[in-house]
């Protein structure tokens, strides 16, 4: 685990002044599509993130955009289908929030690529419950929200991460 630390927080922890999605600002940013899109990064990843998929998952849902790409990954490891979670239904054809297979009473583990407060994850939980969705669990790459707190403990949904914050800190300093 070590070594996909130091590799993804090489690749992908940018400095600079960012705005994140909850209107944080942050100095540093992790940008998860320079991993997404190395097919022996993404490889990586979606291994560890098998390892961390919950016992009676029935399909994996991946939140639009970085979550799609992990979640076909980890769909084509362990043959659980893929859901793919739009931030807002689409106005047009199916106007679907999530495309692929029915939610209604099948457990959804979401996929995610980075959680700071949760706040897509939050979106996505209440609206595929809303479908009839069961969704207790998320699994994402990178955990960067502040200290041991999970923000999503207002939803109850548990967060599996295959890295922390911590974790790419602690790779980063040794490698330096």
């Amino acid at each position: 685990m070590n070594d996909l630390a130091r590799d993804i927080d090489a690749c992908c922890r940018l400095s600079g002044t960012f705005t994140l999605r909850s209107g944080q600002v942050a100095h540093e940013y992790f940008d998860k599509y320079l991993f997404e899109s190395d097919p022996v990064l993404l490889g990586r990843v979606a291994d560890e993130m098998v390892r961390l998929i919950p016992e009676g998952t029935e399909l994996l849902g991946g939140l639009e955009l970085g979550g799609v790409p992990i979640a076909t990954a980890v769909s084509a490891r362990t043959g659980l289908p893929a859901l793919f979670v739009r931030k807002q239904a689409k106005e047009y054809g199916t106007c679907k929030l999530a495309e692929g297979p029915a939610v209604a009473g099948r457990r959804v583990t979401l996929i995610e690529d980075v959680i700071t407060t949760g706040g897509a994850v939050r979106d996505a939980t209440k609206a595929l419950r809303e479908a009839g969705a069961i969704v207790e669990h998320v699994v994402c790459a990178i955990d960067r929200s502040p200290g041991d707190d999970n923000p999503l403990t207002d939803v109850g949904l548990q967060i599996y991460p295959v890295l922390t914050k911590a974790q790419l800190d602690e790779a980063r300093a040794a490698a330096q």
